[in-house]
């Protein structure tokens, strides 16, 4: 494993949104950093160039639009900017955000799963799929449950008792995934499962 997973900038007023949407890219695997306004986006972007940007169109003060000008004026096409509005969310609204550079907009309450691929299309894996595919022909079936778990958020703790076993016999098949797969955390982990689209086996 090298490197840093990529650092996606979340830009939202709602301090709740911020949350979840971190919540949801830190799961994937990915690095988050939160700011609540348009300037301190710009200013955060200056400092260090984040992977991706996720923005929110109203915004006190610079209006997401603006943010979105700044940011692809400074950085160009090599910087995703995804626009996110819970009230500009017609189709010509859309459009306005494309016409000013914006990659994608999406609609208020955002679906994890359509902002997490849509991420994916524009982010190299947090962990590479070639890197582990010798491994994922080596885990067992508890395994694979434990990934299957850990990919759905479950900590130590519930997986123990989703599965009837203990905490340490958990973190025991958690060290021997992470091992196999070659990543260094559990977060890498989940993001490689979550990439090569893997599920537990049936049964």
């Amino acid at each position: 494993m090298t490197g840093a997973p990529p650092t996606i900038l979340v830009v939202d007023d709602d301090k709740g949104f911020r949350t979840l949407m971190t919540t949801i890219l830190e799961r994937a695997g990915y690095a988050t950093t939160e700011v609540a306004t348009g300037e301190e986006a710009i200013d955060v972007a200056h400092g260090e160039r984040p992977a991706l940007v996720l923005l929110d169109v109203k915004l006190p003060g610079i209006h997401g639009y603006e943010v979105c000008r700044e940011l692809k004026e400074t950085f160009g096409r090599d910087l995703p900017v995804l626009l996110v509005s819970g009230v500009r969310t017609e189709a010509y609204d859309r459009a306005a955000g494309l016409l000013i550079g914006a990659d994608e907009s999406l609609a208020k309450p955002v679906d994890p799963d359509e902002l997490l691929a849509l991420v994916r299309k524009y982010l190299s894996p947090a962990v590479p799929l070639a890197q582990g595919e010798r491994g994922v022909r080596e885990l067992t079936t508890r395994e694979w449950e434990v990934l299957g778990l850990l990919a759905q958020g479950l900590d130590q703790k519930d997986i123990a008792a989703a599965l009837v076993i203990s905490e340490k016999t958990v973190a025991t098949h958690i060290q021997r995934v992470l091992g196999k797969l070659g990543v260094h955390s559990r977060a890498q982990a989940v993001s490689f499962a979550h990439r090569a689209g893997l599920a537990p086996p049936p049964g």
